[in-house]
């Protein structure tokens, strides 16, 4: 099924500017995949005493990336990479930020705009894995659940995005995406063509 035939409208998560945690940086992996690599994080020292001006550029980067992006109506491509770069550098780096998982969700949605799929599935299971309390998975497995739920994707399995779905409902009944996984699962399978006959059942 499409994703246009669902008729919901992704939203870019709202940054809160907040400066980036002094806490000690948790040991743990951080591998990227290859197109998200960064020359500058492998130069970056990662020692506890330079480990917060480095989050503080990052996190100047990543924000200054968003302000351009959210003044754009249509994403070109170059511009999309730069902003995926910017927002997964800091949030690679900087995993313990509170912000890091908005900025992950925030890249996510970049690379399904300009349909790098790859990536898009890559960012958000690293955001599900490693940010696991964030307030806004439930965004993240919507998102994921799409790339599945979308014919045209390589992804395309219907019983992956249910399961998407149905986690969203079962674990976070009080997200407000609740109500468009439950809509979504009763769209699953079904041809625009029915879907279109629903609609306007409906609204007769």
């Amino acid at each position: 099924m499409k994703n246009a035939a669902l008729g919901f409208c992704l939203f870019l998560i709202a940054v809160v500017f907040v400066s980036c945690s002094g806490r000690e940086e948790k040991k743990e992996k951080t591998v990227a995949g290859d197109s998200l690599k960064s020359d500058y994080l492998k130069s970056v020292s990662r020692d506890s005493k330079s480990y917060l001006n480095d989050c503080k550029k990052l996190f100047s980067e990543a924000r200054h990336m968003d302000s351009i992006v959210m003044q754009e109506t249509e994403m070109k491509t170059e511009l999309a990479n730069k902003a995926i770069k910017a927002f997964t550098d800091y949030s690679y780096y900087c995993t313990n930020d509170s912000v890091a998982p908005v900025f992950l969700i925030k890249a996510a949605q970049i690379s399904q705009s300009i349909n790098n799929v790859p990536q898009a599935k890559f960012i958000l299971d690293k955001c599900i894995e490693d940010h696991p309390d964030f307030k806004n998975i439930p965004a993240a497995l919507f998102i994921l659940a799409q790339l599945y739920d979308d014919e045209n994707s390589y992804l395309n399995s219907e019983v992956e995005a249910q399961k998407l779905y149905k986690r969203i409902i079962d674990e976070y009944p009080k997200s407000d995406l609740v109500p468009s996984a439950k809509g979504a699962l009763m769209q699953i399978g079904k041809t625009d063509k029915q879907m279109m006959e629903e609609f306007t059942k409906k609204k007769k």
